[in-house]
């Protein structure tokens, strides 16, 4: 029976790829996934051969402390050349948008908690 290995939902291309190439550089035999066109299956990688489900689970674990700390360099030198904007950065390069967002999002939170303190009031 196959067993799901990973879940490709809001996974970055470069990295789908990678676990593949991983995947087929160490033989392991998968198959793929989509959700259709209605999204209601599942985007993933399978494993074809549950004999090979140890190694592939150990290849993906390496793989991602190995990603993680290439991930976090890379926000590291991001942030070191300034391309990593503060939230006051942001608020100085576009404080009108920064603005009507800070609104809305207590315009939001507003309705959402307005009916269960009336609820309050009433009990």
């Amino acid at each position: 029976m196959a067993k799901l290995l990973f879940k490709l939902a809001q996974v970055p291309d470069d990295e789908a790829a990678e676990i593949r190439a991983l995947l087929n550089e160490h033989q392991i035999h998968y198959y793929e996934t989509d959700a259709g066109f209605f999204r209601v299956g599942l985007d993933a990688i399978w494993l074809a051969d549950n004999t090979q489900e140890e190694q592939a689970r150990e290849l993906m674990r390496e793989y991602q402390a190995e990603r993680l700390v290439r991930q976090q360099e890379n926000y590291a030198q991001l942030v070191e050349a300034g391309q990593v904007a503060s939230v006051w950065q942001g608020f100085r390069a576009q404080p009108l948008r920064f603005i009507a967002l800070v609104i809305a999002i207590v315009f939001v939170a507003a309705l959402t908690v307005v009916p269960f303190v009336m609820l309050l009031r009433n009990a």
